[in-house]
């Protein structure tokens, strides 16, 4: 038995929304897209993006504290998801994804971490994290 791959899904608000932000500002392409779910692809990377749209927590509000969470799709989710993506070539992405303004803040920079990696934060039009990570030799 061997695990080969993993596909990251995420929540986002708006389907259109975020297919139109991984294409114009990530460099993805979209490769599916229905209204509340679609796959983003760049390269070996493919990611799922999944519309958090169950917005009737809203009126539930005096059940929350005893239910928070009932269909696991509620519209508070968006954006609270992470996800870390090997790539060659940390520092060429780096500089593109400056120029694009998705990096998580704007004194961002290309991190040397101690368990080998070098990494930088970025996030998704819903602030979903999305590290960048390539190991040093």
């Amino acid at each position: 038995m061997k695990m080969q791959k993993t596909i990251p899904a995420l929540p986002v608000q708006s389907i259109k929304q975020s297919c139109e932000y991984y294409t114009n500002k990530l460099g993805f392409r979209i490769r599916h897209q229905e209204e509340t779910f679609a796959i983003a692809v760049r390269d070996d990377i493919e990611i799922h993006l999944w519309q958090a749209c169950d917005k009737s927590w809203k009126w539930r509000s005096i059940f929350l504290a005893l239910r928070p969470i009932w269909t696991g799709a509620e519209s508070f989710i968006a954006g609270t998801a992470s996800c870390r993506i090997q790539v060659h070539g940390i520092n060429e992405l780096y500089e593109e994804y400056k120029r694009q303004g998705v990096l998580h803040s704007p004194d961002t920079v290309v991190q040397d971490q101690y368990w080998g990696h070098r990494e930088f934060p970025a996030v998704d039009n819903h602030r979903n994290l999305l590290t960048f990570y390539e190991e040093i030799a």
